[in-house]
């Protein structure tokens, strides 16, 4: 069973960036997609972006193409997620999961998800 942990969350005004990190423990690291999600108070839980177990495919949601770039070490168990250009409305908790789903695929649906991360808070200032 992995255990993921997220990090990297904390501050920033308005046009900054923050890299989030999502470690992952055990060897079989590389067999699981890695993906990510966002939940602000009242909102739903949304889809970000995943990476694929190969690291050969990323899928993205809409509102952050273009700003959200996601990259595994899986040397280090580690996937990380860099986010450009921030704005207030990307104030949330963001979450690490893992799939151990048994296809290459960068899945975008909370269900296909097995590990969750505890969650760490991104608060973007106007």
């Amino acid at each position: 069973q992995v255990q993921v942990v997220e990090s990297g969350g904390g501050l920033v005004q308005a046009g900054g960036s923050l890299r989030l990190s999502c470690a992952a423990s055990g060897r079989t690291f590389s067999s699981y997609t890695i993906g990510w999600f966002r939940q602000a108070p009242g909102k739903e839980r949304e889809f970000l972006a995943a990476i694929s177990r190969s690291g050969g495919s990323t899928n993205y949601a809409d509102s952050v193409k273009g700003r959200f770039i996601l990259s595994r070490d899986n040397a280090k168990n580690t996937v990380y997620l860099q986010m450009n250009s921030l704005n207030p409305e990307d104030t949330a908790v963001y979450y690490c999961a893992a799939s151990n789903r048994g296809y290459d695929i960068p899945y975008s649906g909370r269900g296909a998800y097995d590990y969750w991360g505890q969650g760490t808070q991104v608060t973007v200032s106007s």
